[in-house]
């Protein structure tokens, strides 16, 4: 994968998919690949094993650099120079800031968890007991 970027994220979580199909639609990465972790579960398993947990945030790997949670979004974001999406550009202009996006994380899980709950899926993909391990 030279010279991509994985971006890994929740299928499941509506807020989850939709900045990444901001992500694939306005093309404002070029070089990153965007991946459900959901549907590539035993990727998700070897993170997992290896202390990266989608339940506790997206997941971004950059040439071997392993960026989780609010580090990956903030990465994302400052790579964004000029996104062609107005919902985008108000959400690089947030979190393009590290204690910015370190304090409003949290709330973006909250979020994910309320409306996995209220979709009635599970939290988390891949766990210790997972078959995948």
């Amino acid at each position: 994968m030279s010279g991509k970027t994985l971006f890994i994220y929740d299928g499941e979580c509506p807020f989850c998919n939709h900045f990444a199909q901001l992500l694939e639609l306005t093309n404002s990465l070029p070089t990153i690949e965007i991946v459900d972790g959901r549907k590539n579960l035993t990727l998700l398993s070897q993170l997992y094993r290896k202390g990266y947990d989608l339940n506790k945030g997206a997941i971004l790997i950059n040439n071997g650099n392993i960026k989780h949670g609010a580090d990956a979004i903030n990465w994302i974001c400052n790579e964004i120079k000029e996104p062609s999406d107005s919902l985008l550009e108000i959400l690089r202009i947030i979190f393009t800031s590290k204690e910015r996006t370190s304090l409003l994380f949290p709330f973006l899980l909250w979020g994910r968890r309320l409306s996995l709950t209220i979709k009635g899926k599970v939290w988390q993909p891949v766990s210790e007991n997972s078959q995948f391990y």
